[in-house]
Parts: structure tokens; C-alpha cells; sequence
């Protein structure tokens, strides 16, 4: 650190809450600050043996002695806040941003009532599109009018802003995935607003000379929820034979499965200015890699394809997920690359 974005780099349910959960005990931030978008976006943290499934909490809430902020842009749901306060007990060191966007009930009916969201878009009927779209039209009531808020609601920008004036670590964490994006993504088949590390650090109030790094998380293989194209789609059977059947964590709906694709890495590389690769789920395409620690605990397998990530995108793989616990994880980050990845041949796995 001391200021770093964490965005996921192809269609969401990349890892995002494990990397940040892992950040957060190993750096120890002082402030983990949401940015992205509201409750239609869910991370997954398993911490102390407990599954959380957070779409509003930073996932910065494993670290007791870090400051949990929700930036101005993020759409808030106030009945998910106040659930995911209780569960993670978080609720004397949050801070919601005055000028964050309500999500309300009729925002989710909206939704619902909409054939070309809720059918050909496949939105998770959260009430975030309808929200952002209202606040567009600068409509929209902010956290600062209501009530049940009152006692978590400040000035996030300003404590973001006194800590980088003062060194202390921020961590950025963004939300969905850079092909989710408004602009960047597969329109209309995408989410209600732009996903990348700019959009993240508008949405805290950062601006882009006070960012040190931006990790780009990427799974070992693409999956997506919902509609629209993904490029080397397998069948079902496939995905299960592979083990890669996975579930959405918000709407619980089964995602889609392809190999992963080097060209979009690249581009999401080049979209988010990354500076860093996470890669998870290195256990799924490699299962002797489960619960590694080391990067010489990898086989030439494992190895030649974070050389393949690294040759193609130019960015060093440095965070690499072995396992769901947030301590099934390889930390290169002080480790030259030389030392980390041996040269060995691209395995091409079909």
C-alpha cells in the first residue's frame, strides 16, 4: 500500500473478497473503503472457519483495527447494511458517505417488472440499476435523509483524504468485473455503472496521482451470471467434469464456464493501468497446488501458466490463491520474478 485498488478483471465472482481479506491481515489497513457498485454485487469471505457473503461491508472487515468506509458512489441498501453490520459486528466502525445513492423498495420492483432487465439483461433485481438511473436524473434520496443511517453516516471523503495527507493505507475495493463495465463491457449485457480502478476511485473521492498500486484479480477460468457472450463457453457437463460449477453469491444462479482467456486479461490490464495480478483459484485448474504456500510448492504445470498470465499481460502475477481460506494464498510481492516463476513451457489444457 499505502493506496490500492482492488478490481475484478473479467465478468465478476473473481475472488475479490479473499484477495481483500487477505490484504487486510496481512497489511493492515487503516481505512478499506467500498467503491463500484450496491448490493447487486456480492463477495465471499471465509474467515475464522465463518462463510460471509457481503455485498455492502468491505471485505477489509476481517482486520478489527481497520476502518470500514462505503465511498459517495456506491448505491446503498439500508436493510442490507444494517443486516451485514450485525453479522460482521462492524457496527462501530463504519462509516457511510453522506451523498451515497438510496436503494428502495420500489427500485427492486422496477426491476422486476422489467422484461429487458430481469429477462434479456439478467439483473439480479437488486433495485441498483433503477437507483442509479434515478440518481442520474438527480432524483434519488442520499443516506444523509434517512433515519435508520443517522448514527453511521459522515464525511468519507474527508477521512479518506486526512489519511493519505497523513501515509496511513488505504485499500480501494471495487466491485463486479471489468467486462461488467457501462462502457467497457458486453452492452448491453453489462451493470448500471463502470467498474474499473478510475471509476472505483471516483467512487471514494481518490484521485488517480494518489493511487501506489492496482491489483487486477483474475480467476484460473472465466465464469459469468446472467446473459450475454462468453467467449469459449463449455457445456454444463464439461464444467462439471472440470469441477468449475459455481453459484452467484447474491442471486445464487449457476454461472457459465470457459478456459481462461488470455486476450481479455490483457485488455483488462490495460483498461484498470494495473500494476498487479491476483490470481485465484489456482487449486480448481491445478488441484496439487491446494493449501500451497510457496511458490515451490507448485508443479512445472502451475508454474508455466503464471508465466503464460505474465508473458501475455506484462504485469507480474503476485498474489496467488490456493484454497477458499483467506491464508490458502502465495505472496510474491517481495519476491523478484526470476526467483518466483522457473522457465518451463505453456500447458495448454483443454
Amino acid at each position: 500500500m499505502p493506496c490500492t485498488v482492488i478490481v475484478g478483471g473479467f465478468f465478476g465472482d473473481e475472488g475479490k473478497g479473499k484477495i481483500a481479506a487477505y490484504l487486510a491481515m496481512r497489511d493492515k489497513p487503516d481505512i478499506c473503503i467500498r467503491g463500484g457498485n450496491g448490493p447487486n454485487a456480492g463477495h465471499t469471505v471465509i474467515h475464522g472457519g465463518v462463510q460471509y457473503s457481503l455485498r455492502l461491508i468491505p471485505s477489509g472487515f476481517v482486520d478489527p483495527s481497520t476502518s470500514l468506509l462505503i465511498g459517495p458512489g456506491v448505491p446503498v441498501d439500508p436493510t442490507v447494511l444494517l443486516d451485514e453490520l450485525r453479522k460482521t459486528d462492524s457496527e462501530r466502525r463504519i462509516e457511510v458517505d453522506n451523498q451515497c445513492a438510496i436503494v428502495e423498495p420500489r427500485h427492486k420492483e422496477q426491476e422486476s417488472r422489467s422484461d429487458h432487465l430481469s429477462k434479456k439483461v439478467g439483473s439480479t433485481k437488486s433495485g441498483v440499476g433503477a437507483c442509479n438511473a434515478e440518481r442520474a436524473l438527480r432524483m434519488v434520496k442520499l443516506a444523509q435523509q434517512i433515519p435508520s443511517l443517522k448514527p453511521y453516516v459522515g464525511d468519507t471523503v474527508g477521512e479518506v483524504q486526512k489519511a493519505l495527507s497523513e501515509n496511513k493505507k488505504i485499500m480501494i475495493e471495487g466491485t463486479q468485473g471489468t467486462f461488467l463495465s457501462l462502457y467497457h463491457g458486453t452492452y448491453p449485457y453489462v451493470t448500471s455503472k463502470d467498474t474499473t480502478a478510475s471509476s472505483a476511485c471516483a467512487d471514494v473521492g481518490v484521485g488517480p496521482t494518489q493511487v501506489d498500486e492496482v491489483i487486477v484479480i483474475f480467476k484460473a477460468y472465466v465464469t459469468r451470471v446472467g446473459e450475454g457472450p462468453l467467449e469459449g463457453q463449455l457445456d454444463r457437463d464439461e464444467v462439471a467434469r472440470r469441477g468449475w460449477t459455481e453459484f452467484g453469491t447474491v442471486t445464487g444462479r449457476e454461472r457459465r464456464a470457459a478456459p481462461f482467456d488470455f486476450k481479455l486479461a490483457k485488455r483488462a490490464v490495460q483498461i484498470n493501468g494495473a500494476t498487479q495480478i491476483a490470481l485465484t483459484k489456482l487449486d480448481v485448474l491445478f488441484p496439487t497446488a491446494k493449501g500451497a504456500q510457496h511458490i515451490e510448492d507448485l508443479d512445472k504445470g502451475a508454474k508455466a501458466f503464471i508465466s503464460e498470465i505474465e508473458k501475455q499481460t506484462g504485469v507480474p502475477v503476485t498474489l496467488i490463491g490456493t484454497g477458499p481460506k483467506e491464508e490458502d494464498l502465495i505472496d510474491l510481492r517481495t519476491v523478484s520474478r526470476s526467483a518466483r516463476i522457473q522457465a518451463a513451457p505453456i500447458v495448454r489444457r483443454n
